[in-house]
């Protein structure tokens, strides 16, 4: 089996990638496939430029009135849907240690059974 060998992109091959894909607002996957790329790989280098434009401050790096808002209003919805996972969790701990006590504490009613061995010939 031959080896697989990777292709390498110059940084200036990727900014540009990334760039066609910002600028002109079409899918990756039509751009990857214009460029002869993997759509992966340019969704990777896509990521990566938004990440580092987030962690960098190259973007706006704040949230819009109503995106604030949104993200207020999910993170309380996390945090109900947390405590009730918690409380279902704490529930369903409980009841099973119950059963496991009930069952614990049943009787054992259990067959005797007989020891059936096989009748051996002896070979000739």
């Amino acid at each position: 089996m031959a080896a697989v060998t990777r292709r390498r992109f110059d940084p200036e091959f990727r900014a540009g990638a990334v760039r066609i894909v910002k600028e002109t607002g079409k899918p990756v996957a039509q751009v990857a496939r214009d460029l002869g790329i993997s759509p992966y790989t340019l969704h990777n280098w896509v990521q990566m430029d938004r990440l580092d434009e987030h962690y960098n401050g190259n973007g706006s790096g704040t949230l819009e009135e109503s995106e604030q808002e949104e993200l207020a209003r999910l993170r309380r919805e996390k945090a109900a849907l947390v405590k009730q996972h918690a409380q279902e969790k704490a529930a369903w701990e409980k009841e099973r240690e119950q059963l496991e006590d009930e069952r614990d504490d049943a009787p054992m009613l259990v067959k005797p059974q007989r020891m059936i061995f096989p009748q051996v010939r002896a070979l000739r």
